[in-house]
C-alpha cells in the first residue's frame, strides 16, 4: 500500500509545534524537500496542503446563542439533552487547499475550518484541533461548511459539539465534491482519504490566525475523528499519522467500514446492508479509478440497463432520488432474486442475524444493480480465500490472498494492521443496519489479540446500560430516542411497533449524535 507522502505531514509537523503562528506549506516544502524534484506535482503547480485562497473565505459568524436557538428545534433537541450547549462563537471559513486524488494525480478540495471566539476562557488563546470526517453523501455539491443548509446535520453537530465547545475545527468535504475539479471521488481509499486529510489540516493551519478571532491559535493538540465512511477515513488518517510519526492526542472512529474485506463478504452472502446500490456503485468505480482492474468493462459487474455512464454517476448534483427515477440507479436492490447457482438459494437474500433479515430482503429485487456473474466470481473467492474475521474468526484478517481483483483493492483498503498509540474511543451501534457492527468487534478483536499499547474503549451505544459506566447516560437517552420514533411511526399509522422507522433512522439520526457526544465526552477527558 503507498504511504502517506512525507512533505505534507512534515509541514505538519512543524505547524503542530509552531503554537497558531502561520506557517507557509509551499516554502516550507520546497526548502524541506528539494522542491521540483518532489513527485507530486509539476513545478509551476502547489504542493499539498497549500491553502488556496488566502485568507480563506469567510461564511459568516455564527454566536453561540443563534446556535442554540438552531439546535433548539424540534428536529435537533436531542442535542442539547446530549449536552451540546452553545459557549462560544464561531467564526466559518470555506477552505480551498491542494491535495490529491486516488492516482496521486495533482487536484483541489474543500472543506469547513471553524474557529472559536467570545469572552469565555475557553474560546480563545491555544485552543486544540478537531479533524473530522464527514460520511457518505452521493450529494457532489456537499459543502459542511455550509450551516445555513438544514440538511447540513453533521456541519451542525460539530458546530455544537466541538468548535462551539473551544476546538477549531477542520473538516474536509473530500476530493471529488464541492468545489473540487476532481471528476470522481476516492470512496474508501485509505491512502488517498488519509492525504486529503491531512492537507486540509495543514492548509487550516497556516490560515491561523484568523481577523475574526485574531486571539485565538492553535495549542498544538489534535484530535481525530469521523462517522461512517468518515470513520474509515478518520482511522486511516490516524494510522498515516502514526506511522509518520506525527502526535495524536486522541482519536474516535464511529461507525466505520475498518473491517472492510469482512464487510463486503458479509454482503455478498446476502447480508445486503442499506444504501448498498449507491455503496458499491462508489466503491467499484473509485476503485477501478484508482486500480484499474476492478473489471474490464462495467457490464462485467453492473446489469446493462446501468452500465452506461454508471463510473461517472455518483457523486452527482441530481438527487438519487430522481437518479432512480430515471432508471440510472435502482432503489436498493443490489443483487437478484435468482440465485447465481441453486446452492446460494439459502443467502439470496440471508435470513440470519434475523433482526437484520428484513434490511437484507431489500437488497434483492429484479432491478438489481449487480450482475448474478460478478456475485458468482465473489462468492468463489470468498469460499476459496476465507477471510480471518468472517463468517468465523480464526486469524482476525483478511483472507492473505484473494485471487478476485475486487477483493484485493478491499484488503489493501481494510484497516486490520495497525494497533493504535494514542487514547482511541470506538462508537457505533449494534443493529446498524448501514455499517454493520461486526466492523467494530473485529477491529476491537484485532487489537485486543495484538495487545495495543494505548487505552482503547468500544461503546455501543445500543447495549444495556450496567451501571457505573461512563456512558450510560447516553445509552439511557438512546433508548428513550429510539422510543420517540417508533412511537411517532405508531401514530403514523405504523403496524410493526415503529420497528421499521427505527432502522430506517437508526444510522443516520440515531447512533451519529449520540457517538459525536461521546467522542466530544471523551476527547475532553484526555
Amino acid at each position: 500500500m503507498k504511504t502517506l507522502s512525507t512533505c505534507a505531514l512534515c509541514v505538519l509537523a512543524l505547524a503542530a509545534c509552531s503554537d497558531g503562528k502561520n506557517v507557509d506549506n509551499a516554502l516550507g516544502v520546497r526548502a524541506l524537500y528539494g522542491y521540483p524534484d518532489y513527485p507530486y506535482y509539476p513545478p509551476e503547480g502547489p504542493s499539498r496542503g497549500t491553502l488556496l485562497q488566502k485568507p480563506p473565505e469567510l461564511r459568516g459568524v455564527v454566536t453561540a446563542a443563534s446556535l442554540l436557538f438552531q439546535i433548539g428545534t424540534e428536529a435537533n433537541r436531542q442535542l442539547l439533552l446530549l449536552g451540546a450547549s452553545p459557549v462560544c462563537d464561531i467564526a466559518v471559513y470555506h477552505l480551498q487547499y491542494a491535495t490529491v486524488g486516488g492516482t496521486d494525480e495533482p487536484t483541489a478540495a474543500s472543506g469547513a475550518l471553524m474557529v472559536p471566539t467570545g469572552a469565555d476562557a475557553r474560546c480563545t488563546g491555544a485552543r486544540p484541533a478537531l479533524l473530522y470526517a464527514h460520511g457518505t453523501t452521493s450529494d457532489r455539491a456537499y459543502d459542511i461548511s455550509n450551516l445555513q443548509n438544514e440538511d447540513n446535520t453533521e456541519g451542525i453537530l460539530l458546530a455544537a459539539f466541538f468548535a462551539t465547545q473551544g476546538y477549531i475545527v477542520v473538516a474536509p468535504n473530500y476530493a471529488g465534491y464541492d468545489t473540487s475539479t476532481l471528476p470522481y471521488h476516492p470512496f474508501l481509499v485509505a491512502d488517498q482519504q488519509s492525504k486529503d486529510m491531512v492537507d486540509a489540516l495543514v492548509a487550516a493551519r497556516s490560515a491561523l490566525p484568523v481577523a475574526e478571532a485574531s486571539s485565538t491559535t492553535d495549542s498544538g493538540r489534535l484530535f481525530v475523528t469521523g462517522y461512517s465512511q468518515g470513520g474509515h477515513v478518520a482511522m486511516a488518517t490516524q494510522r498515516a499519522l502514526q506511522e509518520a510519526g506525527v502526535t495524536v492526542t486522541a482519536a474516535a472512529p464511529m461507525s466505520g467500514p475498518y473491517a472492510l474485506a469482512a464487510f463486503a463478504d458479509a454482503v455478498f452472502n446476502g447480508q445486503v446492508n442499506a444504501g448498498a446500490p449507491t455503496y458499491m456503485t462508489m466503491l467499484a468505480t473509485a476503485y477501478q479509478k484508482v486500480y484499474g482492474n476492478i473489471y474490464a468493462a462495467p457490464e462485467d459487474l453492473f446489469e446493462a440497463r446501468y452500465a452506461s455512464g454508471i463510473e461517472g454517476l455518483l457523486p452527482s448534483l441530481t438527487p438519487r432520488s430522481d437518479l432512480v427515477a430515471q432508471g440510472k440507479l435502482p432503489a436498493t436492490a443490489l443483487f437478484s432474486t435468482t440465485p447465481p447457482d441453486p446452492s446460494y438459494a439459502d443467502i439470496t437474500p440471508a435470513t440470519q442475524p434475523a433482526n437484520l433479515a428484513p434490511v437484507f430482503a431489500t437488497g434483492f429485487g429484479t432491478d438489481n444493480l449487480a450482475t448474478n456473474a460478478f456475485r458468482q466470481s465473489y462468492l468463489t473467492d470468498q469460499r476459496l480465500n476465507l477471510d480471518g474475521g468472517w463468517p468465523t474468526i480464526t486469524t482476525g484478517v483478511a483472507a492473505a490472498t484473494p485471487g478476485l481483483p475486487l477483493r484485493q483493492a478491499l484488503k489493501q483498503n481494510d484497516l486490520r494492521n495497525w494497533i493504535p498509540t494514542t487514547p482511541t474511543l470506538l462508537c457505533g451501534g449494534n443493529l446498524d443496519p448501514a455499517v454493520f457492527w461486526l466492523n467494530t468487534q473485529l477491529m476491537q478483536g484485532y487489537w485486543e489479540s495484538t495487545a495495543p499499547t494505548a487505552p482503547v474503549d468500544v461503546l455501543d451505544v445500543d447495549s444495556v446500560i450496567s451501571g457505573g459506566e461512563p456512558y450510560d447516560d447516553l445509552k439511557g437517552r438512546f433508548v428513550l430516542a429510539k422510543a420517540v420514533i417508533a412511537a411517532s411511526a405508531v401514530a403514523d399509522g405504523a403496524t410493526d411497533g415503529g420497528e421499521r422507522a427505527v432502522i430506517e433512522a437508526y444510522h443516520t439520526t440515531l447512533v451519529a449524535p449520540f457517538c459525536i457526544a461521546a467522542a466530544s465526552r471523551f476527547f475532553g477527558s484526555i
